[in-house]
């Protein structure tokens, strides 16, 4: 070939080159605009994208709710935002229905009221129709067959027809039970019920301290609160009598005496402060004894509402127990021997053993042979009992007392000494 020839196949082929370097240019502007148009693919920083900044802008949720509030306008979000047009349209619908849902909802509640107002009042003739019982003392094992076949069998033999209760008559039994980890459950001791006339409760409650299953029913109105004890009332639920003396528990262990002396100094004067401390912090142990100089002044706090929290903590109040009020009780011999001495007429008898260095007494003896002889007896008596154990044998310390005892003396060695050389 010549090298003109040459020249017209390499400008032939020029072009072609050019050609497929400009395809994957076009490839890559294609796929920026597909995956601009997709809203599933994530952007990368170096796709390009065009804001308009004078575009309107659609209601967001917070500007909805502070228009619904009232706590903005929309002229004051227009010179703010400019706001689309399109949104306030949507914004004004959607209030319009808001609107609409309210007046039809109090149209059909009205409605509503009225008839649940009729079927509350027939529930609550219902509830004014039952009378009920409590029944208490029931053993662990009882049930509710139990306690209606009990019910009928007491009251079945009643000459008036109005007391004798059928099963037909109990309206409602209630007897909870306890759950005891998987074990029999058990009921908890007591049980409700409800009958449909008043006579028919009053019958029931007649049955009160009747035995079932080996134990006396305490049977009352369930509407009967009396002899039952008032948690409020810390005077009649203390433990210990009246007293100057006042317990007070369930303290933080950072109280101090001072925070005490000023939380009851306005109920009376206050003697003394006794707080359990630990050893090692000197810290409260949760509890003291605050010592009034009067009575009233412990019932006065006890009574006072404002000195049952401490702190922010409630505190447990009681009387203390006073030992100088302690009564003592005494024996029958205790007693007599107490008056003698304090009248004087106790004289000590002498002892009936007789001795030859007292002649007096054995005067005394000779004349009274049989009284003391009695006494000698008597006095024997009780010395073998005071010996004796629950067993009827002689106790460990009066058995050994006569055992023979090893001397203590240092006894010489009578043993040969051997050496080992």
């Amino acid at each position: 070939m010549t090298e003109a020839e040459n020249k017209k196949v390499t400008m032939e082929e020029k072009p072609e080159t050019t050609t497929e370097v400009e395809k994957p240019v076009i490839d890559e502007a294609e796929k920026i605009e597909k995956a601009l148009q997709d809203p599933t693919k994530k952007r990368k920083a170096e796709d390009e994208i065009e804001i308009d900044i004078n575009s309107s802008v659609p209601l967001s949720k917070k500007q909805k709710r502070m228009l619904r509030r009232g706590k903005i306008t929309l002229e004051e979000l227009n010179a703010k935002y400019n706001i689309d047009a399109s949104s306030i349209s949507e914004f004004e619908k959607e209030q319009k229905e808001a609107k609409e849902k309210k007046l039809n909802k109090d149209k059909d509640g009205n409605n509503d009221t009225e008839a649940t107002d009729d079927a509350d009042s027939e529930k609550k003739k219902v509830k004014k129709e039952t009378f009920g019982v409590w029944i208490g003392n029931l053993s662990f094992d009882t049930t509710k067959e139990d306690l209606i076949r009990f019910i009928r069998a007491k009251t079945k033999d009643d000459e008036d027809e109005a007391n004798r209760v059928d099963e037909k008559d109990i309206v409602r039994v209630k007897l909870p039970l306890a759950s005891n980890e998987g074990k029999q459950i058990k009921n908890k001791g007591f049980c409700y019920m409800d009958f449909a006339t008043e006579a028919k409760m009053l019958a029931v409650v007649k049955l009160s301290e009747n035995q079932l299953n080996g134990r006396n029913l305490l049977i009352k109105n369930s509407k009967s609160f009396e002899g039952r004890p008032d948690k409020e009332d810390l005077v009649a639920s203390s433990k210990n009598p009246p007293s100057r003396i006042l317990f007070v528990g369930n303290l933080s262990f950072d109280t101090t005496e001072d925070q005490l002396k000023s939380h009851f100094q306005h109920c009376g004067d206050i003697t003394k402060i006794r707080m359990a401390t630990f050893q090692d912090s000197g810290k409260c142990k949760g509890f003291a004894f605050v010592d009034f100089k009067e009575e009233a002044s412990a019932t006065k706090a006890l009574k006072d509402k404002t000195c049952r929290k401490l702190a922010l903590r409630p505190i447990r109040m009681e009387y203390g127990e006073d030992r100088s009020k302690r009564q003592v009780t005494k024996r029958p011999d205790q007693q007599s021997q107490g008056s003698n001495s304090r009248g004087g007429n106790f004289t000590r008898k002498p002892f009936d053993i007789a001795n030859e260095s007292h002649p007096s007494s054995r005067s005394n003896n000779n004349q009274n042979d049989s009284k003391p002889a009695l006494k000698k007896n008597n006095s024997y008596k009780n010395r073998t009992n005071a010996k004796l154990g629950k067993n009827n044998r002689l106790k460990s310390s009066i058995a050994l007392s006569s055992a023979q005892r090893g001397s203590a003396a240092i006894v010489p060695s009578q043993g040969k000494k051997m050496k080992f050389d």
